[in-house]
């Protein structure tokens, strides 16, 4: 069995250049990004959908190319890695759209709660053009959606990465949730 390994001490070691410390955190946190891609992909027909592998490569490519970013913990990094899942998501949806004109959107599923819960499918860029409204007037609502749909990301983590109290991100989400709901459901039928 592998000592666990400290993520956040890999962060800083290569936010001081160290490329083996980089390297090193991939294998790391791997599975991680897996499981948290697994539960925000969309939710097609096998061979059409992107594969959560899939998904944890090209985030890592986009990773690795930060040049900019200043790491200072796990919570952080995951965040980061949420905002590429939804840029990649995003992109795919787009493409696929105007690929194929044929109305065979890519869908996530919208839980009651992130990890658990009650699901809904959600067209991928309907979630998308939710997110950017919503931030538009309330840019730490939107933020919160975004960290748990797209990185899976605790409360805690997510509290963390915003320096916000748990109490204050557990309302976030509530409203962001409520929001969000409201605006996706307007015009459909109730399922």
């Amino acid at each position: 069995m592998n000592p666990p390994v400290d993520i956040t001490a890999l962060l800083e070691a290569w936010n001081q250049g160290d490329l083996e410390a980089r390297d090193r955190l991939m294998p790391a946190v791997y599975d991680e990004l897996r499981r948290r891609a697994a539960a925000f992909l969309p939710r097609e027909r096998a061979g059409q959908a992107l594969q959560p592998t899939a998904l944890v490569h090209e985030v890592y490519l986009h990773l690795i190319d930060q040049d900019r970013a200043v790491w200072q913990n796990r919570a952080q990094f995951l965040a980061v890695a949420a905002e590429m899942m939804r840029r990649i998501l995003v992109d795919r949806a787009c493409a696929h759209k105007m690929a194929k004109r044929s109305g065979r959107w890519a869908r996530v599923t919208l839980m009651a709660d992130a990890m658990q819960g009650t699901q809904r499918e959600v067209d991928v860029l309907d979630l998308n053009n939710a997110l950017d409204e919503l931030s538009a007037f309330d840019p730490r609502k939107a933020r919160v959606a975004e960290l748990r749909f797209f990185g899976g990301l605790s409360l805690e983590e997510t509290g963390l990465v915003l320096g916000t109290s748990l109490a204050t991100t557990m309302r976030d989400w509530q409203a962001a949730r409520a929001w969000l709901f409201r605006r996706l459901t307007r015009g459909k039928a109730a399922t």
